[in-house]
């Protein structure tokens, strides 16, 4: 069970599904006085810094 479950936290890792836990994480030690933005908050912020870098039309 121990081996499923570290796959299953490789695989989160790998896929960056675990994104927004991470962040939590930094969070919390690196902004102690800052409440963290919340789930959907965190991924329109991903989403917008990827699209933000596009610089073509097609």
């Amino acid at each position: 069970m121990n081996a499923l479950r570290a796959l299953w936290r490789w695989l989160r890792a790998v896929s960056g599904d675990d994104a927004y836990e991470r962040y939590l994480v930094h969070h919390a030690l690196a902004h102690p006085d800052r409440p963290p933005l919340d789930r959907r908050a965190y991924f329109r912020r991903c989403q917008d810094e990827v699209w933000s870098r596009l610089r073509r039309c097609c």
